[in-house]
């Protein structure tokens, strides 16, 4: 089941974005991109890596790869990344993402024990 990201804690290591859970550090997922350094961010919605020239953008309850862009033609150095989107915009969108999930936890525990 995908976690709510705002309890999470993502880190770039060789050629990994590594989640982990901010209140145990449980590793919660683990997604391989190539590269060496890797550097993360985190908008409030999405975990964006860059390495080796590329970037990736990652679905940060689950680690799956969104999308991929090699920036072809601009080298393989190390580059940095930004966002328009802050985490505190995208904190709505998470909310209702929480209250969905409970709700459907709610409704599951309703029905097994119905």
């Amino acid at each position: 089941m995908p976690r709510d990201p705002r309890a999470m804690v993502f880190i770039g290591i060789k050629e990994y974005v590594v989640a982990l859970d901010e209140k145990t550090g449980d590793e919660v997922w683990r997604t391989g991109v190539r590269g060496g350094y890797i550097y993360v961010l985190w908008d409030g919605q999405s975990v964006y890596a860059t390495s080796g020239g590329e970037v990736w953008r990652l679905d940060p309850r689950n680690g799956d790869i969104i999308w991929h862009n090699e920036l072809k033609g601009l080298g393989r150095g190390i580059a940095s990344i930004a966002s328009t989107r802050s985490a505190a915009e995208s904190g709505g969108q998470l909310m209702g993402m929480a209250a969905q999930q409970a709700a459907e936890a709610a409704a599951a525990a309703a029905a097994a024990s119905g």
